[in-house]
């Protein structure tokens, strides 16, 4: 066994005195995900909010969605072979668009050879990790060393009024996300969450709340939902989503592993239309985060046309959503157990739409049947049919 030194310990040991939130994805071409994906695991364990893409995922996923997400730092592994010229262009992108100060990690086992690694940091990547590093620090320690690099207070970028999010170009859209930090951070100034509250008062901008059981598939039909609309437009709207998954209360890490179902938000023939942002619970208690209000405002002074609000998954007297959307969307499968388990579900009380999704399982038929008896029964709509 490898005898890591003092410094390998305490980077091992690194617990973050900022919120720190990484992009976590493996290159372009490249299927080979077990590392990045037991990197990302260390991460959330040390305290880090992680937005993890997949595998396969190019330079300009990456990057817009470390933009969009306003990390501190972006961690890549990459396999494929192409490593010098992606990382560069990677680089060079955050640079372009507004996000030169987000630090690049990276690592390719023995693909990416030291003098390769050598021109990577001097064109501006943060760290690449080789085996030797590997074994002279362990996955704790070069994980702690990322999180230790990141640990900075990203609300100094954050803008000081609503003028700076207006026009929906790459600048717009970056001052929304540092505003959102700091919202959710609860570090924005009076004079930015007034200027944010003026700027939204005037504008009538439906939300959408999406909500519903952990595994039922929100973001899977949150997806389709914005498939469809942005074809039924013409791709005409620009949409918002916010979507939330839960803190560990034991670490404070968190896995927002939404966006890689998301396949219908990236640029079409008019370009980028959808704004996408994840949130963590942290200490809220509940299926959203305290900074919701203002993330929803926030969205709204930046003048989208819609904003959708996925939450994390709920339990049957959840229904913390509601108040904060125009219109509730309840989404569960036919596995619920007894029928009479649906008269616990607070949602049914409160949902304008309630759909059943993964149909295709047996009992489905069933399932629509006694929804739609509980949700006659809950309202005391006996004059209407029950699948009306």
């Amino acid at each position: 066994m490898t005898d890591l030194s003092a410094q390998a310990r305490a980077l091992a040991a690194y617990r973050p005195q900022h919120r720190v939130r990484l992009v976590t994805a493996a290159s372009l071409f490249d299927g080979h995900d077990a590392a990045i994906n037991i990197m990302r695991r260390i991460l959330q364990a040390m305290g880090a909010e992680v937005i993890h893409l997949g595998h396969n995922r190019s330079v300009d996923e990456i990057v817009t969605a470390a933009l969009q997400e306003d990390v501190q730092g972006i961690a890549v592994s990459s396999y494929q072979g192409g490593h010098l010229e992606f990382f560069k262009y990677m680089v060079d992108a955050l640079r372009a668009r507004g996000g030169a100060q987000v630090q690049v990690f990276g690592g390719g086992g023995g693909v990416i050879v030291p003098d390769e690694i050598r021109a990577l940091q001097d064109y501006g990547v943060a760290r690449i990790y080789s085996p030797e590093d590997g074994q002279r620090m362990g996955l704790q320690g070069m994980v702690g060393e990322i999180v230790m690099r990141c640990d900075v207070d990203p609300v100094a970028h954050a803008p000081v009024d609503a003028a700076a999010l207006q026009g929906h170009d790459d600048a717009a859209w970056r001052a929304l996300a540092q505003a959102i930090t700091a919202l959710e951070n609860g570090k924005a100034t009076p004079a930015l969450e007034a200027s944010l509250t003026a700027a939204a008062a005037g504008r009538r901008i439906p939300v959408l709340g999406v909500t519903g059981t952990g595994g039922a598939g929100k973001s899977s039909l949150t997806d389709e939902l914005i498939r469809r609309l942005r074809l039924d437009q013409g791709d005409r709207l620009r949409i918002a989503l916010v979507s939330i998954d839960p803190s560990r209360r034991k670490s404070g890490g968190a896995l927002l592993g939404d966006r890689i179902r998301m396949n219908a938000i990236g640029p079409w023939a008019n370009g980028a239309r959808v704004f996408m942002r994840s949130l963590a619970t942290r200490e809220s208690g509940h299926e959203i985060s305290r900074a919701l209000p203002g993330v929803v405002t926030a969205c709204k002074a930046a003048g989208f046309d819609l904003v959708v609000v996925e939450t994390s998954g709920i339990g049957q007297g959840d229904a913390a959503i509601v108040p904060l959307v125009d219109v509730p969307l309840y989404v569960m499968t036919p596995e619920y157990g007894a029928a009479s388990q649906l008269e616990k579900i607070d949602m049914l009380d409160f949902a304008e739409f309630v759909a059943i999704n993964k149909f295709d399982r047996k009992g489905a038929l069933d399932a629509l049947r006694d929804v739609c008896k509980q949700v006659q029964r809950n309202r005391e709509a006996f004059e209407t049919a029950p699948e009306q």
